[in-house]
């Protein structure tokens, strides 16, 4: 039997650094990926300083995770540092065992992990640079001196002490210095600083303060996350303590070895009138209604995706009010394809179904609710300085009008009626709610014991009924122009009703 015959073909390392570095990173989800890896390790309290008097400009993020000692640290710093398939912590943010790696080269060319285990003292560092690699051919990571882990050290806690609103009692156990942003010092003529300091401060700001909310606003041992002067706010793209931010029936079901779980949301059509005032409890900064609406997806709390429909709807002003939160774990990564830079999934083709028809239920709410926005945002509860003639309801069916029977000019009419006249106009105003919400399309037939009006009973009806065939209406016009516009199914009409006051 032949023996086979092998050679090396070990790559180039510079070379691949820098491919494997192209992975669709911006600044803002290279710093994400970081910060995944101190929530893993059990971080509360982040800060991201940068320092751009002179070039290269330098950024540090440290935190006040568990730390790692010398061999946690040399594991981490390898290519890739742990196998995809191994089976994670629920809170477990990462996956490749590569994030950490290619987020850095893709924003630097050399970069450095100080670490030390937390409660210990002495820290540990490796730098990879790929000037060294170009140079050796070889994959050969820097050992770092105590003096030069001293000197990065005190570079940072200086920096660190020049920027305000620093954290109390905070002692980094993990400092991360990307060494040179070769993407704004190579690439950019002018206004380097002002370049990297807008994608720092307010582009970044935005996007971290969307991509992890659920960890700024935990009520117990909340994330806290400062980039320079600023400690980020969360930003929930599902303001649910808005009384008129409507949910549709969620849907959830086994997914492989975890759960998935769709939910809808449709926003008021008053928040398009509320982003151009610049009420922003519905978008980031520099973002607009469509740029936010679609599908959200959260891994482990973490907002991995967002914003459009990924082939299921077409992105449409009609839809800029339709949101939906979709849950999954870490355990069906591999399902979902999810890629090194947590910048892409596929909705694979056994729930692609249920995602579609799911969608296309929003899509009728949210249009619905987009036409309203020409009808003027009447308040729920009506204030005595200002009555209005239509109230406006929400309801899981959508929003309805109401005619107000406060309103002073209905109100003195009232007074003025006689038991049977009163029944006449209460049966009026039902049918008039009625035919309005129909034009609307937001209105559904109900039955008439879902309907809790206080001020409209069965007699109420049987007595208008009874008056209008005194006055000589046929059975069927009662049956087309009266009981229909009330919006009553006729498989629920009451007995009295059925015959129509006889």
């Amino acid at each position: 039997m032949e023996i086979s015959r092998y050679e090396e073909a070990n790559p180039n390392p510079e070379y691949l650094i820098k491919s494997i570095a192209e992975q669709g990173y911006s600044l803002e989800t290279a710093l994400a990926d970081l910060i995944d890896n101190s929530i893993s390790a059990s971080a509360n309290k982040i800060e991201i300083l940068l320092d751009i008097d002179q070039e290269p400009f330098t950024l540090f993020l440290a935190d006040n995770g568990k730390g790692m000692d010398l061999e946690a640290l040399k594991k981490s710093m390898q290519f890739p540092s742990d196998s995809p398939e191994k089976q994670r912590n629920i809170s477990d943010l990462g996956r490749f065992g590569l994030g950490m790696k290619t987020a850095s080269f893709s924003q630097t060319r050399k970069f450095t992990v100080i670490s030390k285990e937390k409660g210990t003292n002495k820290y540990s560092a490796r730098t990879w640079d790929v000037a060294v690699l170009t140079k050796t051919k070889e994959w050969k990571m820097i050992v770092n001196t105590q003096k030069e882990i001293e000197e990065l050290i005190n570079i940072y806690k200086r920096l660190s002490d020049n920027y305000l609103s620093s954290f109390d009692e905070f002692e980094a156990t993990t400092i991360i210095i990307w060494q040179g942003l070769y993407k704004f010092e190579k690439y950019l003529e002018d206004n380097k600083k002002e370049s990297v300091k807008n994608e720092l401060m307010q582009i970044t700001v935005n996007y971290l303060s969307l991509v992890f909310h659920r960890f700024l606003e935990r009520q117990n041992n909340p994330l806290q996350i400062r980039i320079n002067n600023k400690e980020i706010p969360p930003f929930n793209p599902f303001p649910t303590q808005e009384i008129d931010f409507r949910p549709i029936e969620y849907k959830q079901r086994k997914f492989s070895e975890d759960f998935i779980k769709i939910e809808g949301f449709v926003l008021p059509a008053r928040s398009i009138d509320d982003c151009e005032k610049g009420i922003n409890c519905w978008t980031l900064k520099n973002k607009s209604l469509m740029d936010m609406e679609g599908i959200y997806i959260y891994r482990a709390d973490r907002i991995i995706l967002f914003g459009g429909w990924y082939g299921l709807l077409k992105k449409t002003s009609r839809l800029q009010l339709a949101r939906v939160r979709v849950d999954v774990g870490n355990k069906v990564d591999h399902l979902l394809h999810l890629n090194v830079a947590k910048s892409k999934v596929v909705i694979p083709h056994n729930l692609k179904d249920a995602f579609e028809k799911y969608a296309e239920q929003l899509k009728v709410e949210a249009e619905r609710e987009y036409y309203n926005r020409g009808i003027k945002a009447f308040s729920e509860g009506v204030k005595k300085e200002k009555k209005t003639l239509l109230n406006k309801k929400i309801t899981n069916k959508g929003v309805l009008l109401e005619i107000n029977k406060e309103y002073p000019v209905l109100s003195e009419l009232i007074k003025g009626l006689n038991r049977e006249q009163l029944s006449n106009l209460k049966v009026l105003i039902r049918m008039i709610n009625s035919t309005i919400n129909k034009i609307r399309q937001v209105h559904e037939d109900l039955d008439l014991f879902e309907v809790k009006e206080e001020d409209l009973s069965l007699s109420d009806m049987v007595s208008c009924v009874r008056s209008l065939k005194k006055d000589g209406l046929y059975t069927e016009q009662l049956q087309k122009d009266i009981i229909e516009m009330l919006g009553i199914k006729n498989e629920s009409l009451p007995e009295e009703l059925i015959n129509f006051g006889d």
